[in-house]
């Protein structure tokens, strides 16, 4: 499937961004711009079920698929969140970025936490406004809005798509190009020992202090700091 996508700046060095479930491009409002006045040309794509882009069976390797189908090869750097950190491990190696970042990345999803199964998730499709800004509170307003937006137009149905991946071990064995994973503070995803298993795999690990999941949104200064040396 041909994604939707999202472009910031003309630079002459190329980024690409893939958000988590629930959201699309427009979660990257503050990122991509940022990128771009760093001398890059930033694309940003709406994963099928998501924002602009078509729907369709979900799962995992269809989403990654998609992305390969999308997305210019050899990109000097690519950036996915949560479930786009997943889509991202999984197209890499075809993908051939220079460098990957991977935040928060979904790379194993205990067999169901209270509060963060699939059915869960699907339920937060209707989720007001009052509950995105108390689940969220150091988001800024702006995001806020983009949340309650980006949820209208999604499948919810993308987040069930999820369910045969739980309580499986996604951890890449190795990184396939230089790799940074950027960890929430702390991180429900990637647990201490497992951050220090990637770290022996040959990933740089780094956390974010204080920061949520959805890092570049709870502490954009702390997102952007966190990749120096990477961008």
């Amino acid at each position: 499937m041909r994604l939707h996508t999202h472009t910031w700046g003309e630079g002459d060095r190329l980024a690409v961004l893939i958000h988590g479930i629930m959201a699309d491009h427009r979660t990257w409002r503050r990122v991509g711009p940022a990128l771009a006045d760093r001398g890059y040309r930033v694309i940003a794509v709406d994963l099928r079920g998501h924002g602009a882009s078509g729907r369709g069976p979900y799962g995992p390797e269809l989403f990654a698929d998609d992305v390969v189908e999308t997305l210019p090869r050899g990109a000097e750097l690519a950036i996915g969140h949560s479930l786009g950190g997943l889509t991202l491990a999984l197209a890499v190696d075809r993908l051939e970025p220079r460098r990957a970042v991977y935040s928060d990345p979904a790379w194993h999803l205990a067999s169901p936490e209270p509060g963060f199964g699939p059915e869960v998730l699907a339920g937060f499709k209707s989720a007001p406004r009052e509950r995105i800004r108390a689940m969220n509170p150091r988001w800024e307003e702006a995001d806020v809005d983009v949340e309650a937006a980006t949820l209208a137009v999604w499948d919810e149905a993308t987040a069930l798509g999820l369910a045969p991946l739980l309580g499986r071990d996604l951890l890449p064995a190795a990184p396939a190009v230089p790799s940074l994973v950027q960890l929430a503070d702390p991180s429900f995803l990637i647990p201490p020992e497992r951050a220090a298993l990637l770290a022996e795999r040959g990933f740089e690990v780094r956390s974010v202090a204080g920061a949520g999941h959805t890092i570049h949104r709870d502490d954009f200064e702390g997102f952007m700091a966190s990749l120096e040396g990477w961008i």
